[in-house]
């Protein structure tokens, strides 16, 4: 008798992005150094997301509605796979307000998973948003 879960194969395949996501952030970081400004993290991740083979969007634009009309853009910094929005942090802490962010956009973008990449500390801080 199999008593493993099974996971299915979206929920695989997204585990596996995330994965990937994570070790190019920490490859950026332990390069590349923390403190820096948000752009220079942005910059050498999508190195290594191209590197890595992952496909990705930068800074891509998600029109917003209310009743039809436009009222405004959000540009989450990176679409990884079509599947996983990765918003970029150089903060003290990531705390609700960035959590309550990629919550909107993932909202917004009909989007599932998000994640949150913190290069502010010596130590990658990183957070996983499920919408």
């Amino acid at each position: 008798m199999n008593l493993k879960p099974q996971i299915n194969t979206d929920e695989h395949r997204l585990n596996e992005i995330t994965f990937q996501i994570n070790g190019c952030a920490m490859d950026v970081l332990n390069s590349v150094g923390h403190g820096f400004h948000e752009k220079i993290y942005e910059n050498a991740l999508a190195v290594a997301l191209r590197e890595a083979g992952l496909k990705f969007s930068c800074q891509k634009q998600y029109p917003l509605f209310y009743k039809q009309e436009s009222i405004g853009v959000f540009i989450p910094d990176f679409v990884v796979e079509n599947s996983v929005i990765v918003e970029l942090k150089t903060i003290d802490q990531v705390g609700k307000s960035e959590i309550g962010q990629v919550m909107n956009y993932l909202r917004a973008s009909g989007l599932n998973l998000g994640v949150i990449l913190n290069f502010k500390n010596p130590k990658l801080e990183w957070q996983r948003v499920i919408f």
